[in-house]
This record gives structure tokens, C-alpha cells and sequence, in this order.
């Protein structure tokens, strides 16, 4: 057992689900944050019953107050992070832009790219005075970070971001034994995709059904980056379904 802490956020669910408990069956000590308790209890109940070292903490990211709880729930319980996974993402209906609220907009920036920070923010504290110092960052951005997808200014826009952040991360953090990646996923199978299967927009205007992979292909994905030691980092990392219509033009 590496005895390792790793805290994944939006883990209540889908990919952020899937990561945590594939973190767990490898050894690490594992703290699951999500707006929903009864999502986070759902997921620990998945996890090996004879290990106590899950912990589930509600937690809203786009919120400082609530983060700053989170993480110091953390360093009561464990002492230390070794590994963030920044999973917790929203979107905003498929519309044209012009008919988007600016509280929608704000609600997927200030989960996506907001929550982002503010969980950053926290880990590199603390990896910066915990004993053995450092730890990895992994910033879930989505190939939404390198295309969009029609009506889609929100997600794209954070996601792009989030590319920025990750950078600014693996710099700033570089001095601190602090690595920072990026893992762009494509049509995993979750809540969140599965209007996939039955058709989506695509750029030519049309509508058409999009293949999915099975979600345990990313949490094998993000366990490679976690476990790999602080002197080596894969940066950006892509996984998505061979088929899907993202490669080529539209």
C-alpha cells in the first residue's frame, strides 16, 4: 500500500467516481469532494468496506470558504495531499450564446475554472509545507480545451483556461517538487454524455450519435499520470473514443 492521499474532486459520479475508487483499490488514501452528500456516501459504499481511509466531504469548489474547509479536513485527517485530481466540472444548455444568462455563465466558470483554483490553490499550500514536500496536480480539461463544440461558449472558454492554469501550475510549482497535467478526455461514459448515444450537434449542423468509451479507461489514464514519481510529469494526456468526430473537419 503506497499510503499516498489523493483528493478528487466532483467525486460523487461519473469519471471523478470512477477515479476514486481505482485510487483506493491501488493504496492510496482517498478524499471524495461533491456538492451532493448522498452521491459521496454512494461512492464510498463501492469502496473496499475493510479499509476506513475514505473519506466523502460535501463541498461546494466555486466557494473559498468551502474549500478552504475541505483541505483543512484533509490535513486533520491525513496530514497531507499527494495528488489532486481537479474533476468537478459542469455545462450550460446547448443555445445559442446570445440567449445564455450571465448566471449560467458564471455557475460553469466559477465550478470549472474557479473551483480549479481555489483546489490548486489549497494543495500547493499544503505540499509546499508538508514533510516530504510536493505532490501532482491533474487537471481535468476535456478536448473542449483544444475545439468546441456548437453552443458550447462556457465549457470552451474554462477549459481553455484551464489549459493556461495547468501551465502556470507546472512553472510556479516546478521549484517545489510540485508536477501539474492535463488529461483531455473524449465522450467517457457518464450522467454528463449520455445524450451522446442518442445525438448531438455537430459542427456541419447536423445530428448524430457519437461512440463512448467505458470510464474505467480514464481512471487507468489518470492512475498512470498519479503514480509516476514528482521528477517525471505527463503534461497533456488525450483519451476519447477512436470514432468520435473529433479529429478532421466538420
Amino acid at each position: 500500500m503506497n499510503e499516498k492521499v489523493a483528493v478528487v474532486t466532483g467525486g460523487g459520479s461519473g469519471i471523478g467516481r470512477a477515479v476514486a475508487l481505482a485510487m483506493h483499490a491501488n493504496g492510496y488514501r482517498v478524499v471524495i469532494a461533491g456538492r451532493r452528500a448522498q452521491q459521496l456516501h454512494q461512492t464510498i459504499a463501492l469502496a473496499d468496506a475493510s479499509r476506513g481511509d475514505i473519506l466523502g466531504v460535501p463541498t461546494d469548489v466555486s466557494a473559498p470558504d468551502s474549500v478552504r474547509d475541505l483541505f483543512a479536513k484533509i490535513e486533520a485527517a491525513f496530514g497531507r495531499v499527494d495528488v489532486l485530481f481537479n474533476n468537478a466540472g459542469t455545462g450550460a444548455p446547448a443555445i445559442p450564446m446570445e440567449e445564455l444568462s450571465y448566471e449560467k455563465w458564471s455557475q460553469v466558470v466559477g465550478t470549472n475554472l474557479t473551483g480549479a483554483f481555489l483546489c490548486a490553490q489549497q494543495a500547493i499550500g499544503m505540499m509546499k509545507r508538508q514533510q516530504p514536500r510536493g505532490g501532482r496536480i491533474i487537471n481535468n480539461g476535456s478536448i473542449s480545451a483544444h475545439v468546441p463544440r456548437p453552443h458550447s461558449a462556457p465549457y470552451t472558454a474554462t477549459k481553455h483556461a484551464l489549459t493556461g492554469l495547468t501551465k502556470s501550475i507546472s512553472l510556479d510549482g516546478r521549484a517545489w517538487d510540485i508536477a501539474c497535467g492535463q488529461i483531455d478526455i473524449g465522450n467517457a461514459a457518464s450522467e454528463m454524455t449520455a445524450r451522446m448515444a442518442e445525438g448531438v450537434l455537430q459542427a456541419n449542423g447536423t445530428t448524430a450519435p457519437e461512440p463512448r468509451i467505458d470510464v474505467q479507461h480514464v481512471a487507468e489514464a489518470v492512475l498512470y499520470m498519479a503514480n509516476l514519481p514528482l521528477d517525471v510529469n505527463v503534461q497533456f494526456l488525450t483519451v476519447m473514443a477512436t470514432k468520435m468526430p473529433f479529429i478532421g473537419r466538420g
